[in-house]
């Protein structure tokens, strides 16, 4: 063994000498035939760490060898270190200056030349700083959630900023949202330029993708439908996260500290969004040192409890029960969650319930005082993903006495690369990345849980993935064939337990028709549990195999005891649908045991019933409504009577016959099948409320579910 090693050892070192000696008297550094190249991979950490003394004041006077860096516990040895010092005097933007009038015409300016390429975030060196004793602040505009007047008051707010709170430190950059991200400004202290760009935005931007709600808050906007969304960005929750967290990115390259002000109107959350988006937004803004500072731009809002005057009232019952007026304060308080949680889990502060905006610039502008900047190379090399704990400390006990704070991101997730990996080690990543406390969000995923009840203490829950087919262009650009998906799930009860989990995988051809429809239709996946009532989590993820790409799916959902409740007729969830398929012909299935399968409502007659999950529908489509109706205590069937309307805000644009179902009870479960099948040729396109209703005469029970749909030409 010995022997083998030295004359190793050797011949590397003969190998650097050869390539250390120009060959020929040439550029070109020759290198023998069969060489094998050895690479590594460091990552740098750059904290960005804020020193204020016992008065308040940044501490500026201390060098890299006070500082003790820790990493899980393990000292790292700094490589980067720098002081920024920051003015925090505001600037007054100085008047313009009178100018003389002169006989002389003055020769026409020429026109301006169009940029051939889009603006962009100019990126630095890694350890280089590119705006040294800089402030860095981006006024992130997101036109699909404000209206015109919020619009117009987050302008006039970033106006006032840069007129009258500018100091000399700053660096502003500018982005938009409308239907997709745009680089307005990059970081320039240009205050006649900024001022430009933010007077040139299109007020009114964006409008029609807002979220619409279909509770007794709702009102009747008669709002058309736009055709530019697609089926996946239709409620539009995901799409504002997600474009967060490409703004991030594209920080991620700067290493100074960075603070992203976000105008918005609040950020609705509804069942069809994913929590690991937000996770993966957050987790993106920590790993480049970016604070979310996000603006209400609707300011101090006093609702009135039937409306203001700019929508109509609701009607109805819930005008005098009070739930309209709970369901206007819910809504808004759950908008500005969302904005409190990107806030608070980055390090920066939400403005609020304030009618001067410009103050939440300022309080990020106040918060970036003078920091240091400490970077080391990372000694664990490992690109597992996981969570690294940083730890920051003064070495002097006297210096450490009179530092008051000392604030800096206490960890990180690591990088973690999927496309390296070999087959043997596919499956046990696969498991790790569903594990990943920084969710995967490469590839856009919807799911819809449903519950049917088996007995009193038994519900069969089918859970339904859907993913764009356009997801798969890149592997069918790629040359491939075919490319296998991967699914991968657990459900977790109350107590973080793993009761159930899924794992599968569909093969999907990409050449002849299937390869034509790949950006046309979505790609389905079906599967299901069986699950006893309670509170649980659902985590899922898929993974496309030629190319790499995941995407985690996670959300909190109940199934509730339906028979706990005896005031009100149990019904079911309701499945709204386009399609139906034979059991052979589905593909994307999990469902292997044939008892499982036997017991899924959604299964008749050897075909079975595909849930939409993003309900949206087409015109020319038909509609295939499902539910069902409980009567524990009843013998034989109890007829009731059932119908569904749709309604655009609070006018009813179409409504079913009533449908009388008098028999069919399942003995064992006391179901009642209620069962629709409606064209939608004479509705226009356009956001609906659909709304099924139950009545059951003979014990004198009713029940309604409603949820927004979405109908395009």
């Amino acid at each position: 063994m010995r022997k083998t090693l030295a004359t190793f050892s050797v011949w590397l070192l003969a190998v650097s000498a050869q390539q250390g000696v120009p060959q020929g008297g040439s550029n070109t550094i020759g290198v023998p035939r069969g060489t094998v190249t050895f690479s590594t991979t460091r990552q740098l950490v750059v904290e960005d760490v804020i020193v204020k003394s016992q008065n308040g004041k940044p501490v500026d006077n201390l060098k890299a060898s006070d500082f003790l860096v820790t990493e899980d516990g393990k000292p790292q040895q700094i490589g980067v270190f720098e002081f920024q010092k920051l003015s925090n005097e505001a600037v007054p933007a100085p008047p313009p200056a009178l100018q003389q009038r002169t006989e002389v015409v003055a020769a026409a300016a020429p026109p301006a030349v169009k940029p051939l390429t889009a603006i962009e975030i100019a990126p630095e060196k890694p350890g280089d700083l590119k705006y040294r004793d800089k402030r860095l602040m981006v006024m992130f505009f997101d036109m699909t959630s404000m209206p015109i007047q919020d619009q117009m008051r987050a302008q006039a707010a970033a106006l006032k900023f840069l007129n009258t709170q500018m100091t000399a430190s700053d660096l502003m950059a500018i982005m938009t949202f409308a239907s997709d991200i745009k680089v307005v400004e990059d970081f320039t202290d240009d205050r006649d330029a900024l001022t430009q760009d933010i007077k040139k935005l299109v007020i009114g931007e964006g409008q029609g993708l807002d979220e619409t709600v279909s509770d007794d808050s709702a009102s009747d906007t008669g709002a058309a439908f736009q055709q530019d969304d697609t089926e996946f960005n239709i409620f539009n929750t995901d799409r504002q996260l997600s474009a967060l967290e490409s703004a991030v990115k594209m920080l991620a390259s700067l290493n100074e500290k960075k603070a992203l002000v976000y105008f918005a109107s609040g950020m609705t959350r509804n069942g069809l969004d994913n929590q690991a988006q937000l996770q993966a937004t957050i987790n993106a803004a920590i790993r480049s040192n970016v604070s979310f500072y996000p603006i209400d731009a609707r300011g101090l809002v006093a609702s009135a409890p039937l409306g203001d005057a700019t929508k109509s009232s609701p009607g109805g019952q819930a005008m005098y029960s009070g739930s309209s007026a709970r369901a206007v304060t819910g809504n808004f308080q759950g908008q500005q969650e969302t904005l409190y949680t990107l806030a608070s889990d980055t390090g920066g502060k939400a403005l609020l319930d304030n009618n001067d905006l410009s103050m939440g610039i300022v309080q990020a502008q106040k918060d970036i005082s003078s920091y240091y900047i400490i970077g080391y190379y990372s000694a664990n090399e490992a690109l597992d993903g996981r969570f690294r704990r940083v730890k920051i400390a003064l070495k002097d006990k006297d210096t450490a006495a009179r530092v008051a704070k000392l604030d800096y991101r206490q960890g990180y997730y690591a990088s973690k690369e999927f496309g390296k990996l070999n087959t043997t080690d596919k499956e046990r990543q696969l498991a790790e990345a569903l594990m990943l406390g920084d969710p995967v969000t490469d590839i856009d995923i919807a799911v819809e849980i449903d519950y049917f009840r088996l007995a009193h203490d038994r519900y069969f829950v089918p859970v339904v993935a859907k993913i764009p087919g356009s997801e798969l262009e890149l592997a069918r650009h790629g040359g491939a064939e075919s490319t296998r998906i991967d699914f991968i799930g657990q459900v977790k009860d109350s107590a973080g337990k793993i009761v159930q989990n899924v794992r599968d995988t569909a093969e999907v051809k990409l050449k002849g028709q299937t390869a034509t429809d790949l950006g046309k239709h979505p790609l389905e996946y079906d599967t299901g549990f069986t699950l006893a009532p309670g509170k649980y989590n659902l985590k899922f993820l898929a993974r496309e195999n030629e190319t790499g790409k995941m995407g985690t799916y996670e959300i909190n959902f109940v199934i509730p005891d339906l028979t706990a409740d005896q005031k009100l007729l149990p019904i079911s969830s309701v499945i709204l649908s386009s399609q139906r398929i034979a059991l052979d012909a589905a593909v994307f299935s999990a469902e292997k045991d044939k008892k499982l399968l036997a017991a899924n409502p959604l299964v008749e007659a050897g075909q079975k019933l595909v849930p939409s999950v993003t309900r949206v529908f087409n015109k020319n489509q038909e509609m295939y409504i499902y539910l069902e109706a409980y009567e524990p205590a009843a013998t034989a069937t109890e007829p009731i009577i059932a119908s569904v309307a749709f309604y655009r805000g609070k006018t009813k644009a179409f409504e079913s016959a009533p449908l009388e179902i008098s028999q069919g009870l399942n003995e064992k479960s006391k179901a009642l099948p209620v069962r629709f099948s409606l064209p939608l040729g004479k509705l226009q396109p356009g956001r609906y409320t659909c709304q099924v209703s139950v009545l059951n005469p003979t014990a004198r029970k009713f029940a309604f579910w409603r949820a927004p749909m979405v109908l395009t030409q």
